[in-house]
């Protein structure tokens, strides 16, 4: 068989003959699965050098009429060209999906559910084994619809209650009660909290977190909603107001890390010192804040231990058929930093610059 020759294409049958090994073995082989069926990394590494050596291309097509599957994972994200989280945790699930035989096409709802739905109904028509998203409102009966057809799906980020699917989430509610106490035991009594105009549970949890804090040390709670769909300078100007009607606010907690970043760009604006005039906590932890004059305390999400869970429902219930729904929670982890040290007058590498 020579590399490159133009003719017929060539098969996995061909591959074994010209290998001496059977068929199935090559196919395990590509398919991810020599580890599971405990082949050699030897053979393997054979199988997978020939292949490459020759230029071999698997007709998927023929092999999903075959099998009945495709072999293809739609991860379904509000926006993954905009969003760190979900980037990386993108990055983690197609390395997993890759060394088990999948692979992943990825689409961005802007967080809209007619585009959810349009996208659905386009890879309902295109044989997609399972399904990763991050729902929009409204987007249940579209959802229901994958379940009632026995698609897999696995909901993260935020949960769509009365769905009895699998879902990967943050423990929001505790993570920013954690936070918001830390902020008061540092001294900070007029906390705010700027947030999207969402009933998202995600975003839900993480206000009821601060208005249990605040609740329980007899504080008063300012809330700033913002626009999902808004521009940066819509949202920089909207929070540049907000501080501005309430100047007795000594301490601002930010629900998302581009809220954060819209944040500081107001307080920036206003040329307010961090955290001598303002201390300020962000949910999801970014470079940004590790690299920021002054260093900004910040909720991290366990992005390796959700992208794990989340390509681990999925590959159970494609490969071994669990049929379980599995409602797993992670805890976050604050990292505290500058931004929510106890503030002082003369402490000027802590001022905002």
């Amino acid at each position: 068989m020579q590399p490159g020759k133009k003719n017929k294409k060539v098969s996995i049958r061909d591959i074994g003959r010209e290998l001496g090994i059977s068929i199935t073995t090559v196919s395990f082989i590509l398919n991810g699965k020599a580890k599971e069926k405990r082949i050699s990394d030897a053979l393997t590494e054979r199988v997978l050098e020939f292949v490459e050596r020759i230029n071999f291309k698997p007709n998927m097509m023929a092999q999903g009429l075959r099998t009945g599957k495709s072999k293809i994972i739609c991860l379904m994200v509000e926006d993954i060209s905009n969003n760190l989280l979900f980037a990386k945790v993108a990055r983690y699930i197609e390395e997993e999906a890759h060394s088990r035989g999948y692979r992943i096409i990825y689409c961005s709802t802007e967080n809209k559910k007619e585009k959810a739905t349009e996208l659905i109904r386009l890879f309902q028509d295109r044989s997609i084994d399972g399904y990763i998203i991050t729902p929009p409102e409204g987007i249940e009966e579209e959802i229901q619809s994958l379940i009632n057809d026995g698609i897999p799906i696995v909901l993260i980020d935020r949960g769509l209650p009365g769905l009895s699917c699998n879902q990967v989430v943050i423990e929001n509610l505790n993570s920013t009660y954690e936070a918001i106490t830390h902020l008061i035991s540092n001294g900070y009594k007029n906390i705010g909290f700027v947030t999207l105009d969402s009933n998202q549970t995600q975003m839900t949890d993480r206000l009821a977190g601060y208005q249990k804090a605040l609740d329980q040390h007899h504080l008063s709670s300012f809330v700033k909603k913002l626009g999902f769909h808004q521009t940066t300078e819509q949202n920089v100007h909207e929070i540049t107001s907000f501080l501005n009607t309430h100047p007795e606010l000594d301490a601002l907690f930010f629900s998302t890390n581009y809220i954060g970043g819209w944040g500081l760009q107001a307080i920036k604006n206003l040329n307010l010192r961090i955290p001598t005039d303002l201390a300020v906590v962000s949910f999801d932890d970014q470079d940004l804040f590790r690299f920021y004059s002054p260093t900004i305390t910040a909720v991290e999400q366990p992005v390796q231990a959700i992208s794990k869970e989340i390509i681990r429902l999925m590959l159970n219930a494609l490969e071994d058929n669990d049929t379980n729904i599995h409602q797993i929670t992670l805890p976050a982890k604050l990292i505290i930093r500058e931004s929510s040290l106890p503030a002082t007058v003369n402490d000027e590498h802590v001022f905002f610059k």
